[in-house]
C-alpha cells in the first residue's frame, strides 16, 4: 500500500476518570482537532484511526478476559461525540466514502496497562483473546502501515508511543515527518468509589444482533457497530466454533419515501460497507491492511455474509422488511443492541419473542451522540446535529449534485 493511501493513527493515552463527556473533551479535543486539521485539506479521502490505549480487559489468562461494556461503550460514545463536534466545526465530512477533503474517523480501544513489563527480547506478535479488543502488541502487529502517526505532548502519551514504536518497527519503517506531535488536553483523575472503571464485568455473547438503515455510514453507525462487536465472545481461530454478529439492515422498499431517497445507497452497498467497516476493526492479519486480502463477501438474496479471524467471527447482514427483522426469525439470538433513541424497540422485540415461546434477548443500550453534553460547544450544537444523521448527509449530497 502506497503511503498516500494508508490511514493515519492518533494514539491517545488513558482517559480521565470519571470519563464524563466534558472531561473527555478537555482531554482529547485538542489532539483530535489538530490531527483532523492536518488531514482535511488532502485532495483524496483520508482515514484516521483513533486508538485509546488504556486498561479495558480484566481476568487471568489469554482466553478468559472480561470487560465492563457500559464503561466501554460510554468511552466510545464520548469519543465519537467529540469527533463529530470537531468535524462540524472544521466542516469535515467524516462518513465512509465521503470523497475529497473528508476524514473517515474510526475509534478502537486497545487494552494496555501502564505497569505491564516487557522483556528486552520482546517481539510483537498476534495473540487474540476472547474479545474484540486486542492488546498493544497485537495492535502493533495488525494495524499497519500508517501515513502519519499523531501523538500528544504528554509524558504518559510519549511513554505509550515509545513502547508502541518499539513493537511496530518490524512492520513499518517510519520517516521522521510521519511522526507528528500534537497538543494534548487536560486530564484529571479523581479517585472515587463510583469510578466507571470499577464496574462489574459484562457477560459476553456468542450471538449479537442489532439493526439500522446504515445509509452513508457515519459516526452514530460506527459507534453502534463497534459497541456491539465488543459484546462478542470470540472463540479461538481455527476452532469449529464461531460467534455470529447479525446486522439487520433496512430494505430499500421501506426507504423509498425517505427525504432525498434518490441518493440513498442501495441495500447491497450499505451491507458491503458495514461488513468492510467491521472487518477493519475486527480482523487480525499479520500482513496488515497492505498485504491482507479484502474480506470475502458471500452475497445472496437479502443476505451478505463474511467470516473473520479464521472463521472465529461470522458477520451476517440481513435485509429487514419490518421493525423486528431477524429477532423474530432466528430463535438462537442472545442479545440485542439498541440506541437510547430506540430503546422501546427492544421491549417490542421481546414481547414478540415471548409470543413465539422464545427466550427474551438481553438488551444493551448505547449512548446517543449529543453535543449539548460537551461543555464548550454550545455555539456548534446546530452544526453538529445537521451533519450527524443520514438524512442530513443525503440532503448535502443532493444539494451538491444539483449545483453541478
Amino acid at each position: 500500500m502506497a503511503r498516500d493511501k494508508a490511514p493515519s493513527l492518533l494514539l491517545l493515552p488513558s482517559p480521565p476518570d470519571p470519563a464524563s463527556r466534558a472531561s473527555l473533551s478537555a482531554a482529547y479535543k485538542p489532539a483530535l482537532t489538530a490531527a483532523l486539521s492536518h488531514l482535511k485539506d488532502a485532495s483524496a479521502a483520508q482515514t484516521l484511526i483513533v486508538a485509546v490505549a488504556c486498561p479495558i480487559l480484566k481476568g487471568s489468562g489469554l482466553r478468559h478476559k472480561t470487560l465492563s461494556w457500559p464503561h466501554t461503550q460510554h468511552l466510545l460514545a464520548g469519543l465519537y461525540a467529540i469527533i463529530s463536534v470537531v468535524c462540524a466545526n472544521l466542516d469535515i465530512p467524516s462518513y465512509v466514502d465521503a470523497g475529497a477533503h473528508s476524514v473517515d474517523t474510526r475509534v478502537v480501544l486497545i487494552d494496555h496497562e501502564r505497569s505491564r513489563q516487557y522483556g528486552q527480547d520482546f517481539r510483537a506478535a498476534i495473540e487474540s483473546n476472547n474479545t474484540a479488543i486486542v492488546d498493544l502488541a497485537t495492535f502493533a502487529s495488525v494495524y499497519h502501515p500508517w501515513k502519519y502517526i499523531f501523538n500528544t505532548d504528554s509524558e504518559i502519551a510519549h511513554e505509550v508511543q515509545s513502547l508502541y514504536l518499539k513493537m511496530a518497527e518490524k512492520h513499518q519503517k517510519l520517516l521522521q515527518d510521519q511522526l507528528i506531535t500534537v497538543k494534548g488536553g487536560i486530564a484529571l483523575n479523581v479517585p472515587s468509589t463510583q469510578s466507571t472503571t470499577s464496574s462489574p464485568p459484562t457477560s459476553l455473547h456468542k450471538n449479537v444482533c442489532l439493526g439500522g438503515t446504515f445509509d452513508h455510514l457515519h459516526a452514530g453507525h460506527k459507534l453502534l457497530l463497534t459497541a456491539g462487536a465488543y459484546l462478542l465472545d470470540i472463540p479461538e481461530s481455527g476452532s469449529a466454533n464461531t460467534c455470529v454478529y447479525v446486522i439487520g439492515i433496512t430494505g430499500d422498499e421501506l426507504l423509498k419515501n425517505k427525504k432525498n431517497a434518490d441518493v440513498l445507497q442501495p441495500w447491497i452497498d450499505r451491507a458491503r460497507t458495514v461488513a468492510r467497516f467491521l472487518s477493519s476493526i475486527l480482523e487480525l492479519a499479520s500482513q496488515g491492511w497492505a498485504g491482507a486480502s479484502a474480506p470475502t463477501l458471500q452475497e445472496g438474496d437479502g443476505q451478505l455474509t463474511t467470516t473473520l479471524r479464521g472463521g472465529a467471527i461470522t458477520i451476517q447482514c440481513v435485509r429487514i422488511h419490518d421493525a423486528f427483522g431477524p429477532t423474530i426469525t432466528q430463535e438462537d439470538l442472545d442479545c440485542l443492541v439498541v440506541s437510547a433513541e430506540t430503546r422501546s424497540g427492544g421491549d417490542a422485540v421481546n414481547h414478540e419473542r415471548s409470543k413465539l415461546g422464545w427466550n427474551s434477548l438481553e438488551i444493551f443500550e448505547v449512548d446517543v451522540l449529543d453535543a449539548k453534553e460537551i461543555s464548550d460547544v454550545s455555539t456548534t450544537t446546530q452544526d453538529f446535529s445537521s451533519k450527524i444523521s443520514s438524512t442530513s448527509i443525503r440532503q448535502q449530497i443532493a444539494q451538491a449534485t444539483h449545483q453541478k
